[in-house]
């Protein structure tokens, strides 16, 4: 298992430079945006069309022993308004064009959300089951928006030799264990998770248990944590609509690795990811309003250096 950088918290600066910070932390393994959500500040699309920048970012990444774990677009390719969907649809479809040009085994995305009907304008998060007008709305969105779209994509990643990991993200179809299993059954095994812990902590479900529930169905991982505030939560329950910046007085908020919990649950997260046959990346992802992304990323960095095991296990003498 090897530490590795969402280079989304560093896109202020150029590639160059963020591969030679990220080597005084000991870590050579990014994650690059390549549009929606995360941006494209380190990894642009027009390479596609462009086999001498191409060839300058492949030497590039080769002279800092730099290696991609994971290409990243997050949208909402599902979004009921139809060029929002459109674009983050092309861009899902080029990042996987370009993942196979660069080897890269997977691209990270949601599951996007659709609105209630055709004519819907805004996504539309189901998270209750009456009054029934709710379970008619999200039979509608599986049955007619979302197996559509992620059959046919599922399809278009294995003809490209390319996983897709969806991260488990609130306002989105995909949100839990559970609803990522039904959309891998309808999409086939092209399409897995990108296991972030943060997003099962706030939904108050086990991340150690459900590693065991999602097994071969986890692709990538990201390294975020999250604290719980008690005092706060019977107020508010985990479905807090507040800004993450109102940290005084919501539920729960993203931390750094190690912020929320201790050195302890993560060697037991690393261990059971091994476990069950994940031995990749943790890919650090900043998201702690606490602490700026230079502060969160040397303190997971080197949170997490103490944590995962980098050699291979050797044979045991009994075998």
């Amino acid at each position: 298992m090897k530490v590795g950088v969402f280079t989304a918290l560093l896109s202020q600066l150029p590639l160059d430079e963020v591969l030679k910070k990220l080597k005084t932390f000991q870590i050579d393994t990014v994650e690059l945006g390549t549009g929606n959500y995360p941006g494209d500040a380190h990894c642009k699309l027009s390479m596609l069309e462009n086999s001498a920048a191409l060839a300058e970012f492949k030497s590039r990444l080769a002279d800092h022993g730099g290696h991609i774990s994971a290409l990243s677009c997050h949208g909402n390719a599902l979004h009921p308004n139809a060029d929002r969907a459109r674009q983050a649809r092309e861009i899902s479809r080029k990042t996987i064009l370009l993942a196979e040009k660069l080897g890269v085994p997977v691209v990270v995305d949601f599951s996007g959300c659709p609105g209630d009907s055709p004519q819907s304008t805004a996504p539309n998060w189901v998270t209750c089951p009456w009054p029934p007008d709710y379970r008619d709305v999200l039979e509608w969105q599986w049955n007619e928006v979302v197996a559509p779209y992620w059959i046919e994509h599922a399809a278009f990643a294995s003809q490209h030799g390319v996983k897709i990991a969806i991260e488990m993200h609130p306002g989105f179809v995909v949100y839990s264990p559970e609803t990522m299993l039904r959309l891998r059954s309808l999409a086939g095994p092209a399409v897995g998770c990108n296991y972030d812990p943060s997003h099962m902590f706030w939904q108050r479900i086990d991340p150690i248990a459900a590693i065991r529930i999602l097994g071969d169905a986890i692709l990538h991982v990201h390294a975020k944590d999250t604290q719980l505030y008690p005092a706060n939560l019977p107020l508010t329950g985990v479905l807090d609509t507040k800004p993450y910046t109102d940290e005084r007085n919501r539920g729960w908020i993203f931390r750094t690795c190690g912020y929320g919990h201790g050195a302890e649950w993560w060697k037991e997260f690393a261990s059971t990811l091994r476990m069950f046959g994940y031995d990749n990346v943790l890919s650090i992802e900043h998201e702690d309003s606490l602490l700026s992304p230079e502060e969160g990323l040397k303190q997971a960095a080197q949170f997490l250096n103490e944590i995962v095991i980098r050699e291979q296990p050797t044979a045991a003498w009994w075998v």
